[in-house]
């Protein structure tokens, strides 16, 4: 009996590599990186909230909120350099050329928070 059971549970764990079978931290890093270079705002956050990019990379957020206003901007060191229109609806895109960490947040929603960090 044991030695079926253990027979099953190789076939199984084969048969689930073979068919591509992952995490979802798998899929979001091997994920077209287009898409890693977009953060959707909607149910009052930033999606993801945290990204990781290269020097000459652009961000492009996307404002889906059901008409909620939101905006994107900087706290800290990227407050002179964050700084979206409010939007309820659109995009809004930023193209990162130094290397840092730049925190974010929304205006009127200052629970909301993002980072991108940029390597």
């Amino acid at each position: 009996m044991n030695a079926r059971w253990s027979a099953l549970i190789a076939g199984i764990a084969l048969a689930a590599s073979i068919s591509g079978c992952s995490t979802e931290a798998e899929k979001d890093a091997s994920a077209d990186p287009a898409s890693a270079l977009t953060v959707t705002v909607s149910n009052m956050t930033y999606s993801p909230s945290s990204i990781t990019i290269s020097v000459g990379q652009t961000v492009t957020w996307v404002f889906d909120d059901r008409g909620t206003p939101h905006d994107v901007v900087g706290v800290g060191d990227a407050k002179s350099v964050l700084r979206s229109p409010l939007l309820m609806s659109g995009t809004w895109e930023f193209t990162f050329t130094a290397p840092g960490t730049y925190d974010y947040t929304c205006s009127l929603h200052p629970d909301m928070h993002g980072v991108v960090v940029v390597v």
